[in-house]
């Protein structure tokens, strides 16, 4: 009996602390957070350039620069991560956030605009999934898929609520108070959520099982399946971003209306969800390497379609919500490839490594995108330059697999 009740209690002192609201904020917190201060700016910027006569270039160019400080940062904030938890950063990134929505909505000429953006910049890296990630996959180790494929579940619907809203609201107010709206709604949603909510106690790093889990960071970052995935996830992470981000003046320079482009946006939205409910199951039937070369290849196989089919309406729609099931998974793809290889254990400082040059990617994304439209002959001849990319990544992934994993 006596036996029984101390392997009973090893198991509770085993099982990493999980505060309770956790899951269900960070869920709250993902949507609102990539709602507002990612997917509310392609709806708005053809609004802000006709009405500050700024080129659409200038505006990207500051959007960009956002998720380039995104990618720097998050380096280092995946360090804090590992050490000290999620509930001070992404608290701090949300009271940055807020603050530098407000920036952007009063900036008087495009130099303010884009040091907006650069704050916008630092809350992305401290509010976006890779801070979410980290503290899910520590919490919930070693059952972090199923907590994964929840808040991905979530925040897929980022786009699909707030890019009509954003749309909605833009037609009844300016730009500017546009901003200021959704920057008082990003503060009284986040900044408690993140506050009160990720409160528990920060467990030390599991011990992993994953084969080249022994590995030390640098063996692991200077290695050929680790660089090659970082390879695949980059030109990807360009390909897709660019399309988010083109998607609109795609569908505007083939007559649509902005409150359809914006629709549109928002079904790949609820794509994301529809395709992340699958890919616990992908995962459990393909290798890392293989399910890599797949999605990604996926990928680009509906850009290229976006770039060939211009209509009817209903097809795009549906054609939107199919790109978004695959980008729900690359989502999780990229949330997972660090554990899949690697393990664990050193999961905010591998991660945040994998993710700076894709963040870099996906931060020119928007702005080479919209620069090489012009160029290219329109969109339609960019989107078939972005599949190409991707059709580039997925024969790279397919050679990800690291060489212990071989054995």
């Amino acid at each position: 009996m006596s036996d029984l009740s101390t392997v009973g209690a090893a198991a509770v002192v085993d099982r990493p602390a999980r505060p309770r609201a956790a899951l269900p904020a960070l869920c709250l917190t993902q949507i609102t957070s990539w709602g507002i201060v990612y997917y509310a700016f392609p709806v708005l910027n053809p609004q802000i350039t006709a009405a500050t006569g700024w080129s659409a270039a200038t505006t990207t160019a500051a959007f960009s620069a956002a998720l380039l400080v995104s990618a720097l940062a998050g380096i280092r904030i995946g360090r804090i991560l590992d050490a000290r938890g999620p509930r001070t950063v992404m608290t701090a990134g949300s009271v940055i956030g807020t603050a530098s929505l407000v920036v952007i909505a009063m900036a008087p000429n495009p130099a303010v605009f884009t040091v907006g953006w650069l704050l916008a910049g630092l809350a992305m890296a401290s509010t976006f999934y890779q801070p979410a990630f980290a503290a899910l996959t520590r919490w919930w180790s070693p059952h972090h898929i199923r907590a994964l494929t929840t808040v991905t579940l979530a925040g897929g619907l980022a786009s699909t609520f707030f890019a009509p809203l954003t749309a909605q609201l833009a037609e009844h107010f300016t730009w500017r108070h546009t901003y200021l709206i959704l920057a008082a709604v990003l503060a009284a949603v986040t900044v408690p959520a993140h506050a009160f909510a990720l409160r528990g106690p920060w467990p030390p790093a599991p011990p992993s099982t994953t084969a080249g889990a022994t590995s030390t960071t640098a063996t692991i970052t200077r290695s050929r399946p680790f660089l090659l995935l970082a390879t695949a996830l980059t030109l990807s992470s360009f390909a897709m971003y660019a399309v988010v981000v083109t998607l609109v003046p795609l569908l505007l320079d083939r007559g649509y209306t902005a409150t359809q482009a914006a629709w549109a946006l928002g079904l790949g939205g609820a794509g994301q969800t529809l395709g992340r409910t699958l890919y616990a199951a992908l995962a459990r039937r393909t290798s890392p390497a293989l399910r890599a070369a797949v999605l990604v290849g996926l990928g680009g196989a509906t850009t290229a379609a976006f770039a060939l089919v211009p209509g009817p309406y209903p097809l795009l729609a549906v054609l939107a919500v199919v790109a978004g099931t695959v980008r729900g998974n690359l989502t999780l793809l990229q949330a997972t490839a660090i554990t899949d290889r690697w393990g664990a254990n050193r999961y905010g400082r591998l991660s945040g490594l994998l993710a700076a040059p894709t963040t870099t990617a996906s931060a020119l994304a928007p702005f080479a995108g919209t620069a090489l439209a012009v160029p290219l002959g329109g969109y339609p001849h960019l989107f078939v330059v972005l599949a190409l990319v991707s059709a580039t990544a997925a024969l790279i992934a397919r050679h990800t697999t690291p060489d212990d994993l071989t054995t």
